[in-house]
């Protein structure tokens, strides 16, 4: 069993599922996400191939909540080694004028105010690791018409993580932003329902592509 832990937020399903997968031959996973069904079936697969995990089912917007995850992390393994945000809410596409009041705020929850509290939580327990590494995935759809809640909000987040980025370059942790290829998801089919499916990468297959980056400093380091 493997000493290094990985969190995956997002896991229930999807690039996330996929990745928390993916990881677990190398890592003792910590498996977030709101659908307990979901965890418990990439939990199945993890088991079913030798690995570990540890489910979080919660809400990634309860800060409490949150707060707590991480301090059960470092009482019990004193840092993270590896965090994976792919947590995201995916708001109707909507005209910029007419987007819903409640899907701001989710987006601006999830998307934003969540992926703060999460590094400003994470900081200590990746610093604490021998190369602690967080990941993030851009989707460069601010601009796009229709996308406005979404598109806003992600590209709020990834100048969040940009500043990030150049902050921690001599202290560390190493951060990513990693481009993900289209995949046949929910969240895309959410945005491009009727698409045709057959030309998206499968999730598990983007997974293994990506895996090789997610890795590099933490097996070398």
């Amino acid at each position: 069993m493997t000493d290094r832990i990985a969190l995956v937020t997002g896991a229930s399903r999807g690039l996330g599922a996929a990745l928390a997968e993916a990881l677990a031959p190398t890592h003792h996973v910590i498996a977030l996400a709101r659908t307990t069904g979901g965890l418990e079936e990439v939990d199945d697969r993890i088991q079913a191939a030798g690995g570990a995990a540890t489910l979080a089912p919660m809400d990634i917007t309860n800060e409490d909540a949150l707060a707590h995850l991480c301090r059960a992390i470092f009482d019990r393994w004193g840092r993270l080694d590896l965090l994976v945000h792919a947590a995201i809410h995916a708001a109707p596409l909507s005209p910029a004028g007419h987007v819903d009041a409640r899907d701001w705020d989710r987006s601006i929850d999830t998307n934003l105010r969540a992926t703060g509290r999460l590094i400003a939580l994470a900081e200590p327990l990746l610093r604490a690791a021998p190369a602690g590494r967080a990941v993030f995935f851009a989707d460069p759809r601010g601009g796009q018409k229709f996308f406005g809640a979404y598109g806003a909000t992600k590209a709020a987040q990834e100048a969040l993580v940009a500043s990030w980025r150049a902050e921690t370059q001599r202290t560390g942790p190493l951060v990513l932003s990693l481009a993900p290829r289209p995949m046949a998801t929910a969240l895309r089919a959410r945005f491009f329902p009727g698409e045709d499916r057959a030309p998206l990468a499968a999730p598990r297959d983007e997974a293994a592509r990506l895996l090789p980056e997610i890795l590099v400093e933490t097996e070398t380091g």
